[in-house]
């Protein structure tokens, strides 16, 4: 064989051929033919294959042709079976991270991001994480899930979900088969007690909306970057993610509208948030940081604020052991639907709450933008106590 030079092939008989390459490379093919046509595998290289070996390999393809079975097709087969297994042995830590990095732009807030890989970390690592992904049973799920389910239960509902969606991703993707262990309808709804009956739902803690005013008037007197965004939360109605995420470039202070983009939205939709009088007012008093992009700058130079921040102000610096950030969503609320008679869909709007079925909201194009101008107006005259609730324009009469 070290004498063949030329580019070329070279049988050896039965079909075993020594297939040389201009450049010098040697390698061993299998010739035959099939209904009047030639088929060629190859062997291996002579560097890695002996001829007795390929001999050796030939021998073995001559008795699949003879049985009429295709050497090529089966050698594919084989591969794949075993790029099958192989993907079958990834780790459920692994599929985590990979749900994780194929998922993680739907979550709009940084904070739940953390709190996903936070809890898999603490609670279902210890016990999954070095599985194969494709071992996993219902035993191991409840491992998780039945140390936590009495004593930290929303945290379990939501770690079991998070179970769930991994194991439901790794089957897609062909790291496992079969039916998801972590599903909870029809399975382990049959192991563990309803979250609903052992814990009730806990909703975000509000400020009475008696009590809102007040409340605002004494925020407005105190300094510091937390007391301004908090204000502003309260007179947008906003979520705390949307507020410490906003930045300069998404408002318009001449048309008094800030413009949240989906990419920050809770349901990955743009939203337009009519700024009042007060809010925009409240704008132009917001010191800003040169570099820093962030409607209301953090501690460090160039960032936001914390997520912490608004709810340290309450709880630190007021003492407001009862009421977070959040809750002042449900304060506007239960202001609009219960003191006023704003329609239902336009408060919903102001909320960012999707209203009505999927074909109702494919047909309602329009965001109601400057009818939930007058909404909002109204809200700001009332947290800033010049008007009484009882005294708020109803809806119905104001035109367009």
């Amino acid at each position: 064989m070290a004498a063949l030079k030329d580019a070329g092939r070279y049988g050896d008989g039965q079909g075993l051929t020594l297939q040389v390459t201009a450049t010098g490379t040697k390698s061993w093919l299998y010739r035959w033919e099939r209904d009047g046509r030639e088929r060629c595998m190859g062997l291996g290289s002579v560097h890695d294959v002996t001829l007795d070996e390929a001999r050796d390999l030939a021998r073995d393809m001559r008795r699949l042709v003879r049985a009429g079975r295709d050497p090529v097709a089966e050698r594919r087969a084989e591969r794949e079976r075993q790029k099958a297994a192989a993907r079958k042995l990834i780790s459920f830590k692994d599929a985590a991270q990979a749900y994780f990095d194929a998922h993680e732009r739907k979550w709009a807030s940084q904070k739940t991001r953390d709190v996903f890989m936070a809890r898999l970390m603490t609670f279902v690592y210890p016990h999954l994480g070095a599985l194969a992904v494709s071992d996993i049973s219902t035993a191991d799920v409840l491992k998780v899930l039945e140390p936590l389910w009495h004593s930290k239960t929303e945290t379990a509902a939501r770690t079991r979900g998070y179970i769930e969606a991994i194991l439901a991703f790794a089957t897609v993707k062909g790291y496992r088969t079969g039916d998801n262990p972590a599903r909870w309808a029809g399975h382990l709804r049959e192991a563990l007690p309803s979250p609903a009956a052992i814990a009730p739902e806990k909703h975000y803690a509000a400020l009475p909306v008696a009590e809102l005013p007040a409340f605002y008037k004494t925020v407005a007197t105190m300094g510091g970057m937390a007391a301004l965004a908090l204000r502003f939360l309260i007179l947008t109605a906003a979520r705390t993610g949307e507020i410490i995420g906003a930045t300069w470039d998404e408002v318009d202070l001449d048309k008094a509208v800030w413009a949240i983009p989906a990419a920050r939205m809770k349901m990955k939709r743009d939203h337009r948030v009519p700024l009042s009088e007060a809010a925009v007012a409240l704008l132009k008093t917001v010191p800003r940081e040169r570099g820093n992009v962030h409607l209301f700058a953090g501690q460090y130079k160039g960032s936001g604020l914390s997520n912490m921040a608004m709810l340290g102000l309450l709880k630190v610096r007021m003492e407001m052991k009862g009421v977070t950030a959040h809750g002042f969503r449900s304060t506007f609320r239960d202001w609009a639907g219960d003191h006023t008679e704003f329609p239902r869909e336009v408060v919903e709007a102001a909320l960012a709450h999707k209203v009505g079925d999927a074909t109702e909201q494919a047909y309602r194009r329009s965001d109601a933008l400057e009818r939930r101008r007058v909404l909002m107006e109204a809200w700001a005259d009332f947290c800033l106590g010049k008007v009484a609730s009882s005294n708020v324009l109803p809806m119905q009469r104001v035109a367009g």
